[in-house]
């Protein structure tokens, strides 16, 4: 009997463990929306800076 006590309290405990929380999803979607703008400005303030710097040396 005690056995089955054990592995009842075992069982619950994974099941409450699986649970997933619908907030902590979106606020891990924002977080990565914000890491990626952030990414993609860099990337298009690098992209207007090469091309300014070549502009300005194929005018020299």
């Amino acid at each position: 009997m005690s056995t089955q006590y054990k592995f009842d309290n075992h069982i619950e405990e994974v099941k409450q463990q699986n649970k997933v929380k619908l907030t902590d999803l979106l606020n891990r979607i924002n977080e990565e929306k914000k890491i990626e703008r952030n990414r993609n400005l860099a990337l298009s303030v690098a992209a207007v800076s090469a091309v300014t710097v070549f502009g300005i040396i194929l005018t020299l």
